[in-house]
C-alpha cells in the first residue's frame, strides 16, 4: 500500500503481519464493499496477510440481502468471514442514525480489528457519509481507510492512499460484480468499463506495475515498529 504527498511512501502490510490482520468492512449498501475496495480485499487474500474478515452491510434486504452474502463469500473465499446484514432502508440511513449508532456500539464491544474499511468522508450520497462518520466516532484508535463509489454526483476526489493491484485481483474484481450484482445491472453506470477505469486511473497515479489500483482516504495514521 503506498502514501502520497509530493513523492511515494511505501507501507507493508505483509511480513511481520503475514496470516494476522483482522479486517473489519463496513458498507451501507450490499455493493458497496465490493466496489470500493474488493480489489483490494482479494489482493490482500492473494498475499495471505489477512486472517479474519468482518463483514458488515446496513441496507441489505431481499435480493439485495442474498446478494450481500453472495459478495461476501466470493471476496473472502478461504478465510473466516463473519457476516452482519442489517435490513435499514436505503437512501434514509441519517433517519435511522440512533439504531445505526447502536448497532456500531456493539460492533465495537465485538470487535477490535486491525484494519478497517469505510465510506469516504466526502460521498455525495447520505448513507455513505453517515456510515463512514460513525466508524470514525466509534472507533477512535484504528487504522481506518475510507474507499470510493463512483456515481452520478460526480463527487470523486484525490485519494492519499493506493493499494496497486495485481491482474487477478482488478480483474477478479470487476468480474464478482458483474457476477453478483444483477440487480444493478439496469442501471447505465455499472459496467466493467467503470470499475475497470476508475482502477485504471487510481493506477496511473500510484505507478502500479499492472497499471491499476484503488485509492483510499487516510485521516490518520499512525507509524509502529520502528523501534
Amino acid at each position: 500500500m503506498c502514501g502520497t504527498g509530493f513523492g511515494m511512501i511505501h507501507l507493508n502490510l505483509s511480513g511481520a503481519h503475514k496470516g494476522q490482520l483482522n479486517i473489519l468492512c463496513l458498507g451501507a449498501h450490499s455493493d458497496d464493499i465490493e466496489i470500493g475496495c474488493g480489489g483490494t480485499l482479494l489482493q490482500l487474500r492473494q498475499s495471505g496477510t489477512a486472517s479474519t474478515f468482518n463483514w458488515v452491510v446496513f441496507s441489505a434486504s431481499g435480493r439485495r440481502g442474498e446478494e450481500a452474502r453472495k459478495g461476501a463469500e466470493l471476496f473472502t473465499t478461504g478465510y473466516e468471514t463473519e457476516l452482519f446484514l442489517k435490513e435499514f432502508r436505503d437512501g434514509f440511513l441519517p433517519f435511522n442514525a440512533v439504531e445505526v449508532k447502536e448497532f456500531f456500539e456493539e460492533l465495537k464491544g465485538r470487535i477490535n480489528p486491525d484494519l478497517i474499511f469505510t465510506h469516504w468522508q466526502g460521498d455525495a450520497h447520505q448513507d455513505h457519509r453517515l456510515i463512514s462518520e460513525l466508524t470514525w466516532n466509534t472507533f477512535r484508535d484504528h487504522l481506518i481507510l475510507e474507499y470510493e463509489i463512483p456515481k452520478y454526483d460526480g463527487d470523486m476526489g484525490r485519494p492519499n492512499m493506493f493499494m496497486p493491484l495485481s491482474d487477478a485481483s482488478y480483474q477478479g474484481k470487476a468480474d464478482h460484480l458483474l457476477a453478483t450484482f444483477r440487480s444493478q445491472q439496469t442501471k447505465a453506470w455499472f459496467s466493467p468499463e467503470t470499475f475497470l477505469g476508475l482502477m485504471r486511473i487510481r493506477g496511473m497515479e500510484c505507478n502500479s506495475p499492472t497499471g491499476y489500483a484503488e485509492g483510499f482516504y487516510s485521516r490518520k495514521a499512525v507509524l509502529s515498529g520502528l523501534d
